[in-house]
């Protein structure tokens, strides 16, 4: 049974799994920073996987995906001196099975299209995909298994930090829902239009989405939550059929099979 690395590097952090066939044994997290050197990503990549009980001796091969460019090759590099394997990274002249249908395809983020592959391939077609985390991202694919595009809107975080940065009295809050919708003090008014504002904005553009997807019969277009941020509104919305945090590590292993 082939054991593979699966990395998605985002804006926040780079997100690491580890799959034993189609089971994902481990996983985790470091924090984005292109100021990092291959050295330093090396060690705290094999000091993660040392934590989950995992050696890079142990690795068969390594898929990638990555919004990050100044850091997809210094990772890469760092993997390579780290188990002597060259990953394979998402992007042109790799399949994916899936057909993009936008103005520019090469505008597309590769954990978008990832996103897409696993949601399809786990749980069906037509499908909405909601990343939420630096940026809440809608991806929608139709029946046909064709990504037709989506819309992208400020993350919850990049949010709450303008309210904080760009206005002199309001402060940073815990990024919890309040009690009611009305607030009565200034932390929880701010978590009143932060929280239950998101949960509107994603309920809106996934009815939306739906209508234009699937405009006959709306129900039968799934909704997959993912990202870092999706377990804080998967309790306070009915719009998800399904949540699943590692979509992103799953459709690395899936396009990984369909490249060896």
């Amino acid at each position: 049974m082939d054991t593979l690395f699966a990395v998605d590097i985002g804006n926040t952090n780079v997100t690491l799994g580890v799959f034993e066939g189609d089971h994902l044994r481990a996983t985790g997290r470091i924090s984005t920073d292109p100021n990092r050197t291959e050295d330093e990503l090396a060690l705290l990549m094999a000091g993660l996987l040392n934590a989950r009980g995992v050696t890079p001796e142990q690795l068969d091969a390594v898929a990638m995906c990555s919004v990050v460019p100044p850091l997809t090759q210094m990772v890469r590099h760092a993997i390579a001196d780290l188990t002597g394997i060259d990953a394979l990274v998402v992007g042109p002249g790799v399949k994916t099975g899936i057909r993009i249908s936008y103005d520019r395809t090469q505008d597309v983020g590769t954990d978008r299209i990832v996103d897409a592959v696993a949601a399809i391939t786990l749980y069906g077609k037509p499908t909405i995909v909601v990343d939420i985390g630096t940026a809440t991202v809608f991806d929608a694919i139709n029946e046909d298994g064709e990504y037709v595009g989506g819309a992208i809107a400020p993350g919850l975080r990049l949010a709450a930090e303008a309210l904080y940065t760009r206005t002199a009295q309001l402060r940073r809050v815990e990024l919890i829902a309040p009690e009611t919708a009305i607030g009565r003090s200034t932390v929880t008014a701010m978590q009143s239009g932060l929280i239950f504002g998101y949960v509107e904005l994603i309920e809106g553009m996934v009815r939306r989405i739906k209508s234009e997807l699937s405009p006959g019969e709306p129900e039968a277009c799934k909704v997959i939550a993912t990202g870092g941020l999706a377990v804080v509104f998967e309790p306070l919305t009915q719009v998800f059929d399904v949540l699943d945090e590692d979509l992103t590590l799953k459709g690395l292993r899936i396009v990984h099979e369909m490249n060896r």
